[in-house]
């Protein structure tokens, strides 16, 4: 047995366990449990500093999970899309592939809790009517494979999945959506990433939402699978009492392009049942993105998304930097909230064969008194405002 699978059976998974270790009233407990089971590794438990704190919220069962049953098991439709078992097709050239039900933890926001953790909701029975429904679905150029987790199969049931795929002719793209480099980064192997390096391209989508999170175990994974050819980006999920720090999320984005990861993707949390106390409000995103944008690297802004409720799929959210668009121009504010006037070209070309030229005052009163009118931020002069 290896060492991570090792540390998956001594993972905190009992009732006993959650009363001794967290001090959790046996009954709640044991609703706790019976509502979504309980997984925490040693490695992702030595992560909590004290009770309460960003890794205790993500992992340790909480009494107001029981508060929040009537949001929906499956709040992005996912199972409606399903055609055949462990498949979710929802975009026109990729699917989602579910390849197991189990985790190296379980995250208490889980957006999945219906499926994660029962091996009858996502079985290896599934797994034949899945290739052959990638197979006749000749669009589909890009898979991901998630779960649960599919780095929680082994190198070899692995390999058989990627090998199977790389027979497809049209897939031209395996993903691997997967948390084992954050709370397990012991599953990331010489033996693994030697595997993986034979099925390129092969992306990692990985799942780190804290700075506490980057360690020199999830360090050493991240370039790991960096060094083996695999392009590392994170989802982040936007949780209060977690991250919902502006200047918290600056570090975790900072530090994740230390390790090689690119962040990728920040949640909004899932409507999902259990998880409302996680839920913040949308300007919360907003004022996060706004404070990432200009004043870190670009490489360190993640895409701030609402994965839809109803399998609408992702719709990316951005701060207003438009203050004023016509046919003429477009006023502009930048991270600073310094505004600036960039001439439009008309969408067919110069009028009369002759470019268009805005009479600087008059364009420059317009400006002025659409700013006023528009926002109420502080304005600098006329002559300040460059016309690029």
């Amino acid at each position: 047995m290896e060492q991570w699978q090792q540390m998956v059976r001594d993972s905190v998974h009992t009732v006993d366990e959650l009363v001794g270790k967290f001090g959790i009233d046996r009954t709640v407990a044991e609703s706790l449990n019976e509502f979504f089971q309980v997984r925490i590794n040693p490695y992702y438990l030595s992560l909590i500093r004290q009770p309460g704190d960003p890794i205790w919220l993500q992992c340790v069962p909480d009494i107001r999970e029981l508060n929040d049953f009537d949001a929906d098991d499956d709040p992005l439709n996912e199972d409606a899309m399903s055609p055949v078992p462990n498949i979710t097709h929802r975009y026109p050239d990729r699917a989602l592939f579910l390849t197991t039900s189990q985790c190296g933890i379980y995250c208490r926001f889980c957006t999945r809790k219906r499926k994660v953790g029962d091996q009858d909701k996502i079985s290896m029975k599934g797994l034949e009517a899945a290739f052959k429904y990638l197979e006749q679905h000749t669009e589909i150029r890009d898979v991901i494979l998630s779960g649960g987790d599919p780095l929680m199969l082994t190198d070899v049931m692995l390999e058989k999945i990627l090998k199977r795929l790389r027979t497809i002719s049209h897939i031209e793209i395996i993903r691997l959506g997967t948390k084992m480099p954050c709370v397990l980064p012991q599953r990331i192997t010489p033996k693994l990433v030697e595997m993986l390096k034979k099925y390129h391209p092969i992306y990692v989508n990985t799942h780190f939402n804290h700075p506490w999170e980057i360690t020199p175990e999830s360090t050493k994974a991240c370039e790991m699978l960096a060094n083996a050819g695999c392009p590392v980006g994170n989802q982040m999920v936007l949780m209060k009492g977690v991250n919902d720090d502006p200047m918290v999320v600056r570090d975790l984005m900072q530090k994740l392009l230390k390790i090689r990861v690119r962040p990728y993707y920040i949640y909004m949390a899932d409507q999902t049942k259990g998880t409302h106390h996680f839920r913040t409000s949308i300007a919360k995103g907003l004022e996060i993105i706004e404070k990432l944008r200009g004043w870190t690297s670009g490489l360190a802004v993640p895409h701030f998304v609402i994965d839809a409720p109803g399998g609408g799929g992702k719709i990316p959210l951005i701060p207003n930097y438009i203050l004023h668009y016509d046919e003429d121009k477009i006023i502009l504010r930048n991270y600073e909230n310094k505004v600036f006037a960039y001439e439009n070209q008309p969408e067919h070309g110069p009028k009369n064969g002759k470019p268009v030229q805005l009479e600087k005052r008059t364009a420059k009163e317009k400006t002025r008194k659409t700013i006023l009118s528009t926002r109420k931020i502080v304005l600098p002069e006329l002559s300040e405002i460059e016309m690029m």
